[in-house]
């Protein structure tokens, strides 16, 4: 799978439509939430890729009955987990290769009394700590062992999980969701706060609340929740991609094509859009559907009092850090400067000596920070031969090349596969020159 690449020839302005997927860090969240009942649980809009099919195939493995309706929607039924495969060096090599897998911790803890956490896998983004779910699992109640020998970290809680109390270290997405997933059938009363409040984390709690689960403060940074002894199924449907979203309003722009995103969960996107039009990009939303109209050129804005635009991340609702590395490279064929701060991962900008390579004028000031001077288009980009680091970038670097004049070559596209779902073929709907080699 790691030997496929994609060729991309670029300059072709694109025209169409386009349906995101569903939103995959939703997506891995969700899915383990269906170890926390006996009773079936239907999810809908999942998104077909690597990471969420890993993490199926996972948990069908611990013996959750799996009831693949499409690959959009599928049926779960944790009535008869396996304990011993969850301790086994299949399980932990497994598990060990798809961070989401740690989503599973949670629930196995507050259900069963006992998890397994590999050390975890995924993206080269710098270093993804654990801490925030160890230390919010430890407050309730659980005791924890970290097994040196084999990487892997134990959780137990004899008594059960009793309700507290705390305050986050960082307002982390996976570790608010793993602590909610376990303060539901604990004892008690869990107060938390700091915690993070994306749509992934609201739709997560709206699904609980719908299996039964008392949780109030949802889309707040303080949520409060009250245990319940069992939750029952439910049906769930996931919300559009933002991240996907917002690769595609920066794909128009470069491309200087006119392009229309179907049924983007407009609501949800925070604001994400009023970035975008920081960068000049013109975009109508036409009932839930985002137009992006032919633009041959788009300008940056800067402050009002005239001094040079900064875009930097922020727990939301402040811009996610996900979409840094498209605004990077859409800002490299705008008309004026940005600089771009990436606060929250070091190494996530390590891509653009890549759009260097390919013309862009790009001023890498430090791990965190970018200085881009737009070339307004008096000198396309240029096509190279390149490899993808992170999800993220290589959504990037595939939006340069299709921008670019010539033939570029993206290997280690596996990284692209585990975020976007035939990503080729719904650009090529679009007009793209683009194959999978």
């Amino acid at each position: 799978m790691s030997s496929s690449a994609f060729e991309v020839r670029g300059g072709n302005r694109l025209k169409g439509e386009i349906i995101p997927q569903g939103a995959k860090n939703e997506a891995l969240q969700i899915i383990s939430a269906v170890l926390l009942t006996a009773e079936k649980v239907t999810i809908n809009n999942i998104p077909d890729i690597v990471d969420v099919n890993l993490l199926i195939e996972l948990l069908g493995e611990a013996g959750v009955k799996i009831n693949r309706i499409s690959r959009s929607s599928c049926e779960f039924q944790a009535d008869d987990i396996n304990h011993t495969y969850l301790e086994s060096p299949e399980f932990k090599k497994k598990s060990g290769r798809l961070r989401g897998s740690v989503m599973m911790a949670g629930p196995l803890l507050a259900r069963f009394g006992r998890a397994y956490i590999p050390k975890p896998g995924g993206d080269k983004i710098g270093r993804r700590r654990l801490d925030t779910h160890v230390i919010g699992f430890e407050k309730l109640g659980a005791a924890f062992v970290y097994d040196t020998g084999d990487n892997f970290f134990r959780l137990e809680s004899k008594g059960g999980l009793r309700g507290t109390y705390m305050l986050l270290d960082e307002p982390s997405v996976t570790g608010t969701a793993n602590i909610v997933m376990a303060a539901v059938l604990a004892s008690g009363v869990t107060t938390i706060y700091n915690a993070a409040c994306e749509p992934y984390l609201q739709q997560l709690c709206k699904m609980l609340v719908s299996m039964g689960a008392k949780i109030g403060g949802i889309g707040s940074n303080m949520l409060t929740i009250e245990g319940v002894s069992s939750l029952k199924g439910c049906t769930h449907a996931m919300l559009p991609d933002m991240i996907e979203i917002g690769s595609f309003i920066g794909l128009a722009a470069m491309t200087q094509s006119e392009i229309t995103i179907k049924n983007a969960g407009i609501q949800h996107l925070g604001v994400i859009p009023d970035k975008f039009r920081q960068l000049g990009i013109q975009m109508e939303f036409r009932g839930d559907d985002i137009f992006i109209p032919e633009q041959d050129s788009y300008e940056i804005q800067t402050f009002i009092d005239g001094s040079i635009l900064t875009i930097y991340d922020n727990p939301w609702p402040g811009f996610t850090p996900d979409l840094l590395s498209i605004v990077l490279v859409v800002a490299t064929q705008a008309r004026g400067s940005v600089l771009i701060h990436q606060k929250m991962f070091e190494s996530r900008l390590f891509f653009v000596d890549k759009l260097i390579d390919m013309g862009a004028q790009i001023i890498l000031c430090d791990p965190h920070r970018a200085a881009v001077i737009g070339l307004g288009r008096q000198h396309p980009l240029r096509g190279i031969t390149m490899s993808s680091p992170d999800i993220r970038a290589g959504v990037s670097l595939l939006i340069a090349a299709l921008s670019a004049e010539g033939k570029s070559t993206i290997h280690n596209i596996d990284q692209i596969d585990r975020g976007y779902q035939y990503i080729d073929e719904r650009l090529r709907n679009l007009g793209a020159d683009i194959k999978r080699v």
